[in-house]
């Protein structure tokens, strides 16, 4: 027994040594857990933060998104107010160079929050921006031109608002064919 008891002293020691180093190995583990969980929490929160910002600014585009295209409207809205109140002691001419103003002061405010007209008068005629409200045979123009511009149209940036009405060249008919 006595030639067991320091084999069994060793290993004693090294069964200590063994759980030091486990439970050692065991306590790093927990500390990456716990720096884990505290990291997921941060996250968690920061994405909290960040969808609420998102609703936030969402909603400030719904809200106030209009803005800059009536700030643009209000010197236009202004220009008539005061063509109306000159209007009774006005005549003709000056009434039409005021109008004619106004006009201009849209077409700048339009500008300003991008919107462009579309004038495609002598242009080939385009569907995805044109609509045509007749066909005419001409002599003078290619067919499938725009001969005529009813209505004009309009297009924000890249988004067509609206389309322009034209009166469309066909093939002009063959003389004396009636």
């Amino acid at each position: 027994m006595n030639q067991d008891a320091p084999e069994q002293g060793g290993t004693d020691d090294e069964l200590e040594a063994a759980v030091a180093e486990e439970q050692s190995e065991l306590d790093a583990l927990r500390d990456e857990v716990a720096e884990a969980q505290d990291k997921l929490l941060r996250l968690a929160a920061e994405l909290d933060n960040v969808r609420k910002r998102a609703t936030r600014d969402i909603e400030n585009a719904r809200r106030y998104g209009l803005e800059r295209l009536a700030q643009a409207l209000l010197p236009v809205r202004d220009s008539l107010e005061a063509g109306l109140a000159a209007g009774e002691n006005a005549d003709a001419e000056a009434l039409l160079e005021g109008k004619q103003a106004t006009l201009r002061l849209l077409d700048s405010a339009l500008e300003q929050v991008g919107i462009a007209e579309l004038n495609p008068e002598g242009q080939p005629f385009d569907p995805a921006h044109h609509e045509a409200m007749t066909m005419q045979p001409s002599a003078t123009a290619e067919p499938n031109t725009v001969l005529t511009v009813i209505q004009k149209g309009y297009a924000i940036h890249d988004r067509l608002l609206r389309p322009a009405r034209v009166v469309v060249a066909s093939a002009s008919e063959p003389e004396g064919a009636e």
